[in-house]
Order: C-alpha cells, then structure tokens, then sequence
C-alpha cells in the first residue's frame, strides 16, 4: 500500500482524471451476435451471456483479452455493483453482456477491478433488469497514471489469486471429508447375511405429503410463517400451516434432486412432492435417515423430463433391519461424522466469504481517488469509504 501511495504522490499529487467509461476502452457490443439454444452447435468456444458462460459452441466470434458487463437479467450483484467477468481467448458473446477490450492508456485488468466498485442501482430499470449501453459507456472512471494503475492492479490480482487458491483448498478439503463420511457410512451400513432384511412397506409407513399453494409459502421465516415446508428438493420454504410434529426421514419424490432424504424435527409441512417415512418399531428414526441416504434412492427414479419416485416402488425396497441396540450405537458414530462435515461446509464458504470481503475493502479503497484539482475524494467514492469501514467494524463486533 505504501508503494502506491507513494506513486500516487509522485504521479497524480493534485488528484487523477475523472472519464467516461467509452473514452477508456473500446466497445464492441456492436459485434456481438446472440444465437437461441437449439441452433446452437455444441463444441469448445464458450458461450457467454450477461453472468458468465452459458455454454459451448463450436464457433467464436472474439479472439483476444475481453471484460464482459450484464446488460440484461442478472446484471447487479446484491452490493449494486455489475456482474462483471474477465473472458480471455476464442469465445461467443450473446447480446446480455457488454463487451469491452483495452485501450491505449488505460489497463483492461484495472477497469476490471474499478467497474466492480461502481454502484448501478440507480441506473437498472424494466421488469428485465437492464444496464443500457447509454448508460454503460457514460460510467465515470477514475483513470491515475498508467505507473499507478499497474501497481493497483498488481495488489488487487495478488488478493484475487489468493482466494482463488484458498477457494479450490477449502472446497477439496470439503469434497474429501464428504467423501470420507460417505465411505465409513456405507462401510458401517453394510450388513452380512446373518441380519434380517425386510421391505420398507412392511417396516414402515411411507406417505407423501400434501399440497399446498405457491403463495402460501415464504422464502424467510417469520412469526406469520414460521414453520418448514419440505418438498422435492429439501426445505421449499416457511408456511404457516403444520402437517407432522416428531421426527422424520423426508425423501424428494420429485424434481431434480428426487431421491435426496433430508431430516425433519418438530413442527413442519410436507408437500405432495416429499415422503414422509415413520418406522413401525424395527427401526429408528434417525438410523433410517442415514440408511435411507445411504441407499442412493436416486437411482430408483423414473426416467423422463421430471423424474419421480412412487411410493409403492419406495415401498418394495429390501433394507436390513439390524437390532435397535445396533442401531443406536451406529447412530451415535454416523451424528459425530455428519456433525463434523457439517461444521465444515458452514466454516469453510465463511472462510471463502471473508476473503472475499478482505479483497472488496481493499479494491475499494485503493480505487478511491481525488478528482483532478481537488484535495477531496468525490462524494460517492466518500459514502462507498464510509460504508466498507462500517461494514469492517459490524463485522468485527459480529466476530466477537
């Protein structure tokens, strides 16, 4: 930080250029082309769209170093700032991103760390979000000397490599401790011929739910919804109405993780599209959790478009049904392993999140500059200084 601070002195003492964004690189929107899905051609060239790749074609219409901004759809992160993305080499660009390259004097990696400073909230208007090519090109960019530039853009690439690497280590180290449970889960659950097997229709009361209306259920809970509602795919959401107190196995029968079982306590609403299962006294509960997950329900699915699972098929499953005493030592170590990947998956994306933070406070802060003639920062690079140390200090009081 002291080397740029010292550039800045050396460099742009009196404050930096204030530009439109179309004076800072070249646009070439004009050349996109949006192809629909089904004439597109399968292949090697990504396909790009307002928030990344959307596919791969067989052509390209950019080679070289691009920045792409959402123009339509998902187009404002939830900061207010764009979606912005870094696209290198042969690739298809459809008319939902803005499509810029380098220009004389000013760095495309530094314009893709400032246009992520930018707030757009303003500037987004239609039932489609959209960011207007008017209003794309006339973005105000802070433009310091090219020495500067390079040095900030140096810093912000440093943090970014790092939390690029600190992502793929937390997420392998999440995926082999997954992989790890599931491995001493199907080992502790694999029973020799000497235990009984059973169907689940004779052990077990298989039933699915019921349905209710869309706009019954909430995203949040509240005291007006404050109940789970479990469907095909896990927790829909929250509803105000309770159809099952206890606890439960819940598989999907529908959607596209049908067969996925998740765990239901105490009060809560099933829909048509989730199984509530409740053994008839050979097993416990929580033990058929983790035997019901165990058996890969997904592959007892039915084929086609919206893939099901009928009770009845459900029901002519062949399980094992060791002694309950058997059970509940089983239970004991499959809770610790499950506990353990679950702390991980919450502690490690936090971890992932505050790195990120730590890169936005810092790209933010090395992005604000005194406009040219002026000791003073402008009023929104002020505002956006003040709202990242509030937000610096709110996160520190949540740490304690």
């Amino acid at each position: 930080m002291n080397r740029i601070n010292e550039l800045i002195k050396e460099y742009c003492p009196d404050g930096v250029e204030i530009r439109c964004l179309e004076d800072c690189c070249n646009l070439l929107d004009k050349k996109r082309k949006p192809v629909t899905k089904a004439s597109r051609e399968a292949g090697e060239y990504p396909y790009y769209g307002a928030n990344g790749i959307q596919d791969y074609v067989s052509n390209y219409i950019f080679d070289g170093t691009f920045v792409l901004v959402g123009e339509d759809g998902s187009v404002i992160t939830k900061s207010g700032t764009p979606v912005v993305t870094w696209a290198e080499g042969k690739i298809w660009v459809n008319n939902h991103a803005h499509i810029i390259e380098e220009k004389e004097g000013v760095m495309l990696r530094y314009l893709y760390h400032y246009i992520q400073t930018i707030d757009v909230t303003s500037l987004i208007h239609g039932n489609i979000p959209k960011l207007t090519g008017k209003d794309f090109k006339a973005l105000k960019i802070a433009v310091p000397p090219l020495e500067v530039q390079r040095e900030i853009v140096r810093v912000l690439d440093s943090f970014t490599l790092l939390t690029a690497e600190l992502t793929a280590e937390l997420t392998a180290e999440l995926t082999a401790r997954k992989k790890q449970y599931e491995f001493y889960r199907d080992k502790l659950l694999s029973f020799d011929i000497g235990t009984r097997f059973e169907r689940l229709g004779d052990t077990c009361n298989m039933k699915a739910g019921k349905a209710i209306l869309s706009a019954r259920i909430s995203e949040k809970s509240s005291n007006i919804t404050p109940y789970k509602c479990f469907g095909g795919n896990g927790v829909r959401g929250y509803v105000s109405d309770v159809s099952h107190h206890g606890e439960f196995p819940i598989i999907g029968r529908q959607g596209a993780l049908c067969g996925n079982v998740n765990y239901a306590t105490g009060d809560f609403y099933a829909t048509e599209h989730a199984v509530v299962v409740e053994s008839k006294g050979a097993y416990l509960q929580r033990f058929l959790y983790h035997l019901l997950t165990a058996m890969n329900l997904n592959q007892y699915k039915s084929q086609g478009a919206q893939p099901g699972l009928a009770v009845k098929n459900l029901e002519n499953l062949i399980a094992p049904v060791p002694p309950l005493d058997v059970q509940e030592r089983l239970v004991r170590v499959l809770d610790n392993f499950e506990s353990i990947c679950t702390d991980l998956n919450i502690a490690l994306p936090a971890e992932i999140r505050a790195r990120q933070k730590q890169y936005e406070y810092y790209r933010d802060l090395l992005l604000t500059f005194a406009e040219t003639g002026s000791t003073l920062v402008t009023d929104r690079q002020t505002d956006r200084q003040t709202d990242k140390q509030t937000d610096r200090q709110t996160d520190r009081q949540t740490d304690r």
